[in-house]
């Protein structure tokens, strides 16, 4: 990649294929990561740290070692899902990430933080340049599933880690709502750019089932998620509900014990 480059392929002479041509980091040399996913979307607040950390949890659940590198440098929130409150420390080989009660180990701007409700107030160059440090400076110790939850869009630091970090696929998160489709193309697209392979497509928020009928209620409106994912050749849909038993154990850092199955295929599409 030259290093003119404005970060907008869709004006770039080799069309967005020059993923091939980009030097990626490298790990720091007491680490082993085996495969490493990215979870995105094309815009906020669809649940990219809940599908992160239920993906996480599942992984760890078939005992695999898992990691999570909190992208969202702006809007960290995996430490306060985790119930992770200890701060990175270091040694002579580099930095050490945190771990959950499971041993899911990660790594967070809030855990950097004198205060974690101290805002980050960085221009996009040096975010960008934190999330490489995420992966040049930690020893990741001997990881199965590494995720990635980026922030929102098609930005600097979804960018930077198409281009920096080699990704074996994406999840893209989405919600019920009507223009899911054109957001759900913008990443797909993306993707293509880049040259990395999408894993599944997960709707957040899909539905939410009564307490006394047990029956489906779609909030939003009636899901479009299976038109939308065979449309774009994603094989593979996980589709989480409405579920305050999750918004419950998230804000007490509990969402290692949660219940639920939502994900299991998922899982299995990635362990293939």
């Amino acid at each position: 990649m030259s290093e003119n480059c404005t970060h907008d392929c869709s004006t770039c002479a080799s069309k967005g294929n020059c993923s091939s041509e980009i030097q990626k980091e490298k790990l720091n040399a007491y680490s082993n990561v085996k495969k490493v996913y990215g979870i995105v979307s094309g815009k906020g607040g669809v649940g990219k740290s809940l599908v992160t950390s239920l993906m996480a949890t599942t992984m760890a659940r078939r005992d695999n070692r898992v990691a999570i590198i909190d992208a969202d440098i702006t809007g960290p929130s995996i430490p306060k899902m985790f119930g992770v409150k200890s701060n990175i420390e270091s040694c002579s080989e580099g930095l050490i990430p945190s771990k959950s009660k499971m041993g899911i180990e990660m790594t967070s701007v809030n855990l950097m933080l004198e205060n974690e409700s101290d805002p980050v107030v960085w221009r996009g160059p040096v975010i960008a340049g934190m999330v490489k440090q995420f992966w040049t400076d930690f020893i990741w110790s001997d990881i199965d599933y590494m995720f990635i939850d980026m922030p929102p869009g098609t930005g600097d630091v979804p960018l930077t880690v198409f281009q920096s970090i080699p990704l074996d696929g994406i999840i893209i998160v989405t919600s019920p709502q009507e223009l899911v489709s054109m957001i759900v193309k913008k990443a797909v697209k993306m993707a293509k750019l880049m040259n990395v392979p999408i894993v599944a497509i997960v709707e957040n928020m899909s539905y939410i089932k009564c307490p006394d009928c047990n029956k489906e209620i779609h909030v939003f409106g009636e899901s479009h998620i299976d038109e939308i994912a065979k449309e774009n050749g994603i094989d593979t849909i996980g589709k989480i509900p409405m579920d305050p038993s999750l918004a419950n154990l998230s804000d007490k850092g509990a969402i290692e014990l949660f219940e639920g199955d939502w994900l299991e295929n998922v899982a299995d599409k990635i362990e293939k």
